[in-house]
């Protein structure tokens, strides 16, 4: 491809054909590893050497890159996490839990004395003591929190969201495992409407607290009427109670300012009546059909990654 560069004569803006536009943009849709550059990620500045450096162009302004990636909301500097899906039947285990959230199960609907409840374990929550207090808010001020703390200790707090009732219920313990599972376990199902229920279905996802089945069996031996439901590995996101993490996070653990163990354990237990008040059952929108598109998707950029090792 030849150089390009024009002249800059006054008041002329430098023009570029579409080639050129094209063959930036695809660089910056490249792994720099693919090109040997030591970079993990390509910011404007290194699209504009690299560009210089490839004979795509003898020079060119940074703002005129960026006003061409911006164009295509191209934005090789920003990332994310990516999961593959490794369950072989995650179609089949993800559709499951969402029947549930429709109120369906194995092709039929559920019946009013039915439960539904979305469980998992929020780890590590700990409790710091800022050295100084915390500045409340005024007139163009915000709320300031002292950056140094005193570790005062940490809790694992296990909660059940109830799907269809809106209810949770919940308890702190000082580590997670098996026998703190079972007693949030006993805390529900020791209790209206859940002792009494038809089927109480419990969608967990396949940690080492309530993974295989051992662990369902040890469950459904001491309530009989305890369905477990699993979701596929790495599909926390089809899990309702972590929305409830999130507005537990929001509300109440940032920011993060606690004396004690024992007052953090308060101030979560007590959002837990809190939130009740107005709480809602979460409107679920994810359906079979958008879990397939999904699926097929993800798929296919296994099988591009697949072909590009």
């Amino acid at each position: 491809m030849p150089d390009w560069k024009s002249g800059l004569a006054a008041g002329v803006q430098p023009a570029f054909p579409p080639s050129v536009v094209v063959a930036v943009k695809a660089l910056a849709c490249e792994l720099p590893r693919e090109h040997g550059l030591p970079l993990s990620r390509l910011f404007v500045p290194d699209i504009r050497n690299e560009a210089v450096r490839r004979g795509i162009v003898a020079s060119i302004g940074e703002t005129t890159i960026w006003r061409w990636l911006s164009e295509d909301a191209i934005r090789p500097w920003a990332h994310r996490s990516w999961l593959f899906p490794r369950d072989p039947d995650f179609e089949q285990k993800a559709g499951r839990v969402i029947d549930l959230y429709t109120g369906r199960w194995e092709g039929r609907p559920l019946r009013p004395d039915d439960c539904v409840l979305s469980t998992d374990e929020k780890t590590s929550i700990q409790a710091r003591r800022r050295i100084h207090c915390p500045l409340s808010a005024a007139p163009g001020e915000v709320t300031r929190v002292e950056h140094e703390y005193q570790r005062m200790g940490a809790w694992a707090y296990l909660a059940a969201w109830d799907v269809r009732r809106a209810k949770v219920h919940g308890r702190c313990e000082r580590k997670t495992g098996i026998a703190a599972f079972e007693r949030l376990v006993d805390q529900v199902m020791s209790q209206e409407p859940y002792c009494s229920a038809r089927r109480v279905f419990w969608i967990m996802d396949n940690g080492s607290s309530h993974r295989g089945e051992r662990s369902d069996d040890r469950l459904k031996a001491r309530w009989p009427t305890l369905f477990p439901v699993h979701t596929p590995v790495h599909a926390s996101w089809l899990n309702q109670v972590e929305v409830y993490f999130s507005i537990l996070e929001r509300k109440v653990l940032t920011p993060n300012d606690f004396r004690s163990l024992t007052e953090l354990e308060d101030r979560i237990l007590r959002f837990q009546d809190y939130h009740l008040r107005t709480a809602k059952p979460f409107e679920w929108k994810f359906t079979r059909r958008d879990l397939h598109k999904l699926l097929a998707k993800v798929h296919a950029r296994e099988a591009a990654y697949a072909q590009a090792a």
